[in-house]
């Protein structure tokens, strides 16, 4: 079982984890700007958008993400856009978890006292100077939890994509034990651990910005 991690092996897994890393990092960023984006807007009520945009996150919220992958990688080549394993995973996982997102910034939104954007107002500052200044910034570091929880998600949920041949690091692992079944529990603690390394290191990261943004 200890010949599960010589050299070749590790190298090959460490070049799946990079993948990984490589698709959370892109996605976490992307659907953080469209998911802040949409939080902003479902909590404005701006007339008839934000209705249109309520019904489409409630529809992807409500979809499996591994039908937005397969639907990403196998859908859109036949409407003329045609994408690699790694571009539609970003793609897929960018669009569901900006839904998600959208969520928890509304909630976040919300959870500021009204007293906040009343007083704002009566300063003299524009309704959405109030929001940029002072009510995104409260709204985001009441986020921060949540957030962090649905970016941890985000990590776990990349081995989805081994449903579509992204050699991320699930993917690796099985090719690795598929070689030799006796590989099989050595990876699975393997990457057991570096799943717990990335997403305790984004725990970490959160704790981190709440005592920043508490100073």
């Amino acid at each position: 079982m200890l010949a599960a991690f010589s050299a070749t092996n590790l190298h090959y897994l460490l070049g799946g984890l990079g993948i990984t890393i490589g698709v959370s990092v892109i996605s976490i960023i992307i659907s953080f700007i469209f998911g802040t984006l949409f939080g902003v807007v479902l909590y404005e009520e701006v007339p008839y958008f934000s209705r249109t945009l309520q019904l489409m996150v409630n529809t992807i919220r409500n979809l499996p993400l591994l039908l937005l992958i397969f639907f990403t990688y196998f859908a859109l080549p036949k409407l003329g856009l045609e994408l690699n394993a790694f571009a539609a995973t970003v793609v897929a996982m960018s669009v569901f978890e900006s839904t998600m997102i959208s969520q928890i910034i509304r909630g976040g939104l919300l959870s500021v006292g009204k007293g906040q954007s009343e007083g704002a107002l009566s300063t003299g500052m524009t309704k959405w100077e109030a929001l940029w200044y002072i009510l995104l910034p409260q709204g985001l570091k009441n986020s921060i939890p949540p957030l962090i929880s649905q970016f941890i998600s985000l990590v776990k949920d990349t081995s989805l994509a081994t449903a579509i041949v992204l050699t991320e690091m699930t993917f690796r692992s099985q090719v690795i034990y598929g070689q030799n079944p006796n590989y099989m529990i050595p990876m699975f603690a393997l990457i057991t651990a570096l799943y717990f390394i990335v997403n305790y290191s984004l725990s970490l990261l959160s704790k981190w910005f709440e005592r920043r943004l508490s100073l």
